[in-house]
């Protein structure tokens, strides 16, 4: 099911670079988070078993690399002789099902570990939907629907990118999304989250990093130093490429704290992935706006759960006041006729360095996508001031 080592979301090789160069002895503890309550079909563990086995043989080919040096030149070729060289362990991934619970967990270290919870995903979707046997919208009417979205965003004149992978209804769907929106996206196209995708059709892999990021930091260093410090470090990696910070681990609130006039003007604009877009759009200009930065300057990346509708009503409020692109997944990969999947993967513990293990949590701007451990939970919002 899985064609290559780049079919995953960009941010986790820019994370995995990092995590090699700062954080190489670090371990992590990642588990399946069933938030739809899926009923799994008898078989369907030993059908995911199966496929995770399959992922050892994949590696990176000499023309992948090739993509890679050409089109990231901040990945450095330390990083391209490790991914060259990088094979999945299929034991770092524990698969039990007890009638129709799937419990999904996986272990080891952290650079390598990182690499699984994307293609998890993936895996489940696909594999759900292989045994769920219904049947989806052909070929010509997905293609048809992308193509209406996509010239309607050119319509509104804004940048649009695919962010699809990890709940995609299937690899054949995703081919095909991104092959009609690069044929009648033009400019409004600006790529996709899956480098293997880009690689396939040419257009340019996008994104930076993902909360566990800043969920390890907070581990390592301490909930009120996480934002600081993660932001820090990807700096001290990145010098300055693939600048857009992701807003909301530990709320936005707790972000624009201490994303003060240095960070403010050394990114290029931040992420949002929780919470009400427009509230967070007028809280972005103020920040900016109170650090004497022309918001227009700077860009937010919308990224939840977006549609046409949603996309619209933020134009509507940011056109003028400040940049933005928006992300877009299981709107573009899964909308064949069926209903998409509710489910996540997480980091939940991390031993950082030594023998303990430590619980991580995140605590999105929407309590319902809050994750971890409640106790770890209760700790954050009161070391950070934040209301029960």
């Amino acid at each position: 099911m899985l064609h290559s080592i780049l079919d995953n979301d960009f941010y986790k090789f820019t994370m995995q670079n990092a995590v090699v160069k700062l954080f190489p002895n670090a371990h992590a503890r990642y588990s399946f988070i069933n938030r739809g309550e899926h009923a799994f079909p008898p078989g369907f563990g030993e059908r995911l078993r199966e496929q995770v086995d399959a992922m050892a043989a994949l590696r990176l080919t000499s023309e992948e690399r090739h993509f890679l040096e050409v089109t990231c030149p901040y990945l450095d070729p330390t990083y391209h002789d490790f991914l060259e060289g990088f094979r999945y362990k299929p034991h770092e991934v524990t698969i039990d099902q007890q009638g129709e619970v799937l419990n999904v967990t996986i272990e080891g270290l952290w650079y390598r570990t990182i690499l699984w919870e994307v293609p998890l995903m993936t895996l489940i979707s696909q594999i759900w939907y292989e045994m769920l046997d219904e049947q989806r919208d052909s070929d010509e009417l997905v293609a048809q629907r992308t193509r209406e979205k996509i010239e309607h965003y050119g319509e509104l004149g804004v940048r649009i990118a695919e962010f699809g992978t990890r709940r995609r209804h299937s690899y054949a769907v995703h081919d095909l999304v991104v092959s009609t929106l690069k044929r009648y996206g033009g400019s409004t196209f600006t790529g996709t989250s899956n480098v293997h995708m880009a690689h396939r059709h040419g257009v340019k892999p996008l994104g930076t990093h993902a909360h566990e990021w800043f969920m390890f930091h907070a581990a390592r260093f301490g909930f009120k130093m996480a934002n600081t410090l993660a932001l820090e470090n990807w700096v001290e990696v990145y010098r300055g490429d693939l600048g857009i910070a992701l807003s909301d681990t530990f709320t936005t609130q707790v972000f624009f704290e201490g994303f003060d006039k240095m960070f403010a003007k050394l990114f290029d604009g931040i992420r949002h992935d929780s919470g009400d877009p427009i509230e967070f759009a007028k809280a972005t200009i103020d920040h900016y706006e109170h650090y004497g930065i022309d918001p227009r300057s700077k860009t937010i990346i919308f990224s939840d759960a977006l549609d046409t509708h949603k996309v619209e009503k933020i134009t509507r409020f940011c056109e003028g006041r400040i940049g933005m692109s928006f992300g877009i997944g299981t709107n573009f990969t899964n909308d064949v006729g069926l209903k998409p999947m509710n489910m996540v993967v997480k980091m939940t513990e991390t031993r950082p360095e030594g023998d303990q293990w430590l619980p991580v949590v995140k605590l999105s701007d929407i309590r319902a996508k809050n994750t971890g451990d409640p106790g770890m939970i209760h700790l954050a919002r009161r070391i950070l001031s934040l209301p029960q």
